[in-house]
């Protein structure tokens, strides 16, 4: 019986990370020997430190080891069993994991043959892998599945078609096992199914990997690489499932920005095609498969990447890209490539040491930052070493040919096809001009700037400011003390430490919305940034419009309009809303409700119905941008509250499959505060135009508030920058570099707000 938690009390499953111990060794020329077997076994239990387990310590959070596939060791244990195995790679491995009750191992196992036929692969049979678990501890022992290999034949298949197939056919197991049986076969399992590789894990302290599985002492278990990794699951528990390597990667780090991923996946869907998967890809969804930790959901959107058709590296490049800022010293074609895959995918972004291999070549990568230590290693007779640690193995001096260590956003590859190391500049040119990236953005590429006539801006009436600022709850102390200092200095107050100020729930003052959320922070292994230290690779550049299907490039994948932060002035906004252009149809939408003093939960709820029933509508009209505006609140008229509306057209898109159909800009009075329009990208706006933050900063310029020298273009600027500077340093807290992450994260708490709302209205909140 696996141990698995389900959501309960503060515990939820979205929330499982895990930062570990990695390591690979790898025969450059691709020569196949039991000896890395071992190698990989010396890594692993040297980065024994790096893993954990709980009171019970012979428990440990998990390690593993993925290498190639031994063809004579299992031609000659299928001969035992009277299966004859084809040449190499004219076959595959799976090694499922499932029940202890042999009916319903049976009935999954049933469902993963007729899987595999279904997609034209022939099952030869099946073995039970051997195992000691007298060397298990109490926990893992009780978790403990039972362990099979299946065999399969596709001889007449090439390579890459058959590790598809295989892919399609595993895809579609999982979710038939999940529709027919639920909970009760959660226990299933295919921790990998390939004709290149093969998967052994487990709960495990990294020892007792070696001693659990009796396959991997046997000399006739040879291959030319190995990935082991060994787990610490930071604040989670250990599961035999989410011990890595997976099938493709093993990741020490975390990923900070998953719940925006996880949407974002979840987003492209309906959109995904491709001439590979055909009628096929619906055996694919979900993509990223429920419950899987942050490493899990990374490996799940990696190998649909290199499934589609994408090489590994180039999928590795689009989901950890290194930094491109106009301030970070890159090649143009590089700087484009990363550019144009930002209006295709949004980066995976946290402290990320990761490996990876296809089964022909092996590489790892860092993030921007370089979070995560990672260091290599080349011998005189050809052995490549990758490991969290310098040392994992031990050589001696003259047979080190060169070492050194990964540097934030680079990578490191060797190719056993190829028999060499290719570098980080090699990987990165050929890649970055397998397509014209910089022609493409340069004729698809919409801003702001340059592009559109100034507009002529209708002025609000001065003699109504005061009753429109109560509208949105602005007091004397917030345009004193938080307003002011933001448009002269150009950056947030700066204030003593403590905050005595009640919460919103048990204050009897009216608070906004805003004031129920609190954000989260990095904890334990994840570190939070500086965002002054690390400026140089954080940025708030965006993309918003609509993205098209992320298994496919094209020149109209960029045709989206690029902010350089989220933060619109009035004059921005009018310029979006003056656009004649077919291909750019902007739609305004009221997001007030009719002010009804006796029931106003209900006039509410109904104004947010019929808001998300017109963002609907309008989208599937074809509208490239949706803009939510409270401008045209009156006596009765009432704003909804930006947050709520904002949350809400998120997710009910996200819902219908149409949240990528357009972008979704916020025009509003309500916000001002960085924390504000941090709650906002948070929730999934992709810009904001504060309008009545504008207004009142104009309104303490005719007052003699902010100096007769300042001009109002000035303190325009000084606000915007104030507000840019604290959201990179709210970003940094979670060890985020990049809005376009940061952007429908949701990474706060709720704190205060009825259960049902948040549920039906920020889906993914704790609270």
């Amino acid at each position: 019986m696996t141990l698995r938690l389900h959501n309960q009390g503060l515990y939820e499953t979205q929330y499982e990370h895990d930062a570990c111990g990695i390591g690979a060794v790898v025969n450059i020329n691709g020569t196949r020997d039991h000896s890395i077997i071992e190698y990989g076994k010396q890594i692993l239990i040297n980065l024994t430190h790096r893993g954990a387990a709980g009171a019970d310590e012979t428990t440990g959070d998990g390690a593993g080891i993925l290498f190639q596939i031994p063809h004579e060791f299992f031609v000659n244990e299928c001969d035992e069993r009277g299966v004859s195995l084809p040449e190499p790679f004219q076959y595959g491995v799976g090694v499922v994991f499932g029940s202890k009750n042999s009916d319903l191992r049976g009935k999954c196992d049933r469902v993963l043959e007729e899987a595999l036929s279904y997609y034209g692969v022939k099952t030869l049979g099946w073995r039970d892998v051997p195992v000691r678990s007298d060397c298990l501890g109490k926990i893992a022992l009780a978790a403990e599945p039972s362990i099979r290999q299946i065999f399969v034949d596709g001889a007449v298949y090439t390579n890459d078609e058959l590790e598809r197939r295989l892919y399609l056919a595993r895809k579609r197991a999982e979710r038939l096992v999940s529709e027919q049986s639920g909970q009760e076969a959660e226990d299933f399992y295919v921790a990998s199914l390939s004709c290149r590789t093969i998967c052994y894990k487990g709960m495990f302290m990294a020892w007792q990997l070696f001693a659990y599985y009796p396959d991997l002492a046997d000399e006739r278990v040879k291959s030319a690489l190995a990935i082991v990794h060994q787990r610490y699951s930071t604040n989670t528990f250990p599961n035999w499932r989410l011990a890595q390597p997976f099938r493709c990667i093993a990741h020490n780090g975390e990923i900070n920005t998953l719940s925006g991923n996880r949407n974002s996946m979840r987003a492209r869907e309906p959109k995904m095609s491709s001439p590979v998967f055909g009628e096929n890809i619906k055996d694919l969804y979900p993509i990223l498969v429920p419950g899987g930790s942050d490493s899990a959901s990374f490996d799940n959107a990696l190998e649909l990447l290199v499934r589609s058709g994408r090489s590994m590296p180039h999928a590795m490049m689009m989901m950890i890209p290194e930094a491109f800022s106009a301030k970070y010293h890159i090649s143009t074609d590089k700087r484009a490539f990363y550019e144009y895959h930002s209006s295709i995918m949004e980066p995976w972004d946290g402290p990320a040491a990761m490996l990876f291999t296809d089964g022909r070549i092996v590489g790892g990568t860092l993030d921007r930052n370089g979070l995560r230590p990672c260091r290599y290693l080349v011998t005189t007779d050809g052995l490549a070493i990758i490991g969290s640690e310098a040392g994992v193995v031990e050589f001696p001096p003259e047979k080190i040919r060169v070492k050194g260590r990964l540097r934030p956003g680079r990578m490191f590859l060797v190719d056993t096809i190829e028999g060499r190391i290719i570098s980080d500049n090699e990987i990165k040119s050929k890649i970055t001009r397998q397509k014209p990236y910089r022609r493409w953005l340069d004729e698809n590429r919409i801003e702001l700037r340059g592009l559109f006539d100034s507009p002529k801006l209708v002025k609000s009436d001065p003699q109504t400011i005061a009753q429109r600022m109560r509208a949105f709850g602005y007091t004397r102390e917030e345009l004193k003390m938080i307003l002011t200092p933001m448009a002269v200095n150009g950056q947030e107050p700066v204030g003593s430490m403590g905050n005595d100020t009640p919460l919103a729930v048990l204050s009897d003052k009216s608070k906004l919305l805003f004031n129920y959320f609190k954000q989260l922070f990095a904890q334990v292994t994840n570190p939070a940034i500086d965002p002054l230290r690390e400026g140089l690779v954080m940025n708030l550049m965006a993309f918003t419009g609509r993205k098209l299907n992320v298994l496919d490039e094209t020149p109209q994948h960029c045709r989206q309009l690029k902010l350089p932060h989220p933060i619109l002035t009035n004059e921005d906004l009018e310029r979006l809303r003056s656009v004649q252009r077919a291909d750019f149809h902007v739609v305004t939408l009221p997001a007030l409700f009719d002010a009804d003093p006796v029931r106003p939960a209900e006039a509410l709820r109904r104004g947010l119905d019929t808001l998300i029933a017109s963002v609907e509508e309008a989208v599937r009209e074809g509208a490239m941008f949706i803009i939510l505006s409270d401008r045209d609140v009156s006596d009765s008229k009432a704003p909804i509250p930006s947050l709520l509306a904002t949350a809400a057209v998120h997710h009910a898109m996200l819902n219908k499959g149409l949240r990528h159909e357009a972008g979704l800009i916020v025009e509003s009075g309500e916000p001002r505060e960085v924390m504000h329009f941090c709650l906002l990208c948070g929730y999934g706006a992709n810009a904001i135009d504060p309008y009545m933050a504008f207004e009142a900063l104009d309104e303490l310029k005719r007052q003699g508030e902010l100096g007769a020298e300042m001009e109002p273009v000035q303190i325009a600027d000084n606000y915007i920058a104030a507000v840019k500077k604290g959201i990179l340093k709210t970003m940094s807290k979670m060890g985020i570099s990049t809005l376009r992450s940061y952007c429908g994260a949701q990474l706060f708490e709720a704190i205060g707000l009825d259960r049902d709302v948040v549920d039906k209205y920020f889906g993914g909140t704790s609270s």
